[in-house]
């Protein structure tokens, strides 16, 4: 008879009033009709109309008043349709409610999320949803097993010794190596200015610090550093570190962003958008840096 949404809204421009949707419910209608007598249906908008300046206030109360009296009657729809379908999985408990309780995931906690009434309970280390939301728990549920079962600790660490064996991780490993040494392949004709903030395309917004003078074996450096090609000179290792928050406040940016030329050199001055991105970085490690401080 009506619209599952509920919620007042103005008939007309002309008319002191406000609209009423709600489900369809005999017992509900005769309810609504004794607590609003001047309202009336209308066909054309699927709706009651209630009229009156306090009308929108009344009618929220009375949805409040209906939408209390019915949670007993649809957690006991919900305990019928799980007596008539279960759901059985190591990760739901039942109780008064339903609980779930599963490793950490994120698409774990965006499905429950979804669901309505779900709240985590801190005590019980777990996901709390009412028997009135069984049908929208049931609809989510292969998406929330199958999220649990990958969080699962000892198929994250079948997944990480599957992944050592890849050219993939062995790659990764290698990166991490080169990076933890510090140092970025510089052309030797067209060297930064030591201590003052320039962008790389490897390690983002760096400072360096020397330019150890040794020449750079390309053949090496090239599985890491692209830029750095026979065709563009000699170049060589400069040690670098990551800039400051205080240095890079103070740097002056560049107008617009780097063109094909300074990109091939491995490194330019900054633009205001690649500022902004380092200092909210460099913000976050200094916090983490406080808040782990004796």
């Amino acid at each position: 008879m009506t619209d599952s949404n509920a919620g007042p809204a103005p008939q007309k421009q002309d008319a002191i009033g406000a609209e009423a949707r709600f489900s369809y419910d005999r017992m509900a209608v005769e309810r609504f009709q004794q607590a609003f007598p001047r309202a009336r249906w209308s066909d054309e908008r699927k709706s009651w109309f209630v009229p009156g300046k306090t009308a929108a206030q009344r009618i929220d109360r009375w949805l409040a008043q209906e939408a209390a009296l019915r949670v007993p009657h649809d957690d006991s729809k919900g305990r019928d349709a799980f007596a008539f379908e279960p759901i059985s999985s190591r990760y739901l408990d039942i109780a008064d409610d339903l609980r779930v309780r599963t490793p950490y995931s994120r698409t774990v906690l965006e499905e429950l999320r979804a669901v309505p009434w779900a709240s985590w309970d801190d005590e019980l280390r777990a996901w709390r949803v009412p028997f009135r939301s069984y049908e929208a728990l049931r609809a989510r549920w292969p998406s929330i097993e199958r999220a649990a079962q990958h969080a699962e600790p000892e198929e994250r660490k079948r997944r990480r010794a599957a992944a050592r064996n890849t050219e993939a991780c062995r790659a990764a490993q290698q990166r991490a190596g080169e990076r933890r040494r510090h140092r970025y392949p510089l052309p030797a004709q067209d060297l930064p200015t030591l201590g003052r903030a320039v962008a790389t395309e490897q390690y983002g917004i760096v400072v360096f610090s020397e330019f150890a003078g040794e020449l750079v074996e390309l053949s090496d450096a090239a599985a890491f550093y692209p830029h750095a090609l026979p065709a563009s000179g000699d170049f060589v290792w400069g040690n670098w570190r990551s800039a400051t928050l205080a240095e890079l406040v103070s740097t002056w940016p560049a107008r617009s962003a780097a063109g094909p030329a300074e990109r091939l050199r491995g490194w330019w001055r900054p633009t205001l958008a690649e500022l902004r991105v380092a200092r909210r970085k460099a913000r976050s490690r200094e916090h983490r840096r406080r808040s782990h401080a004796p």
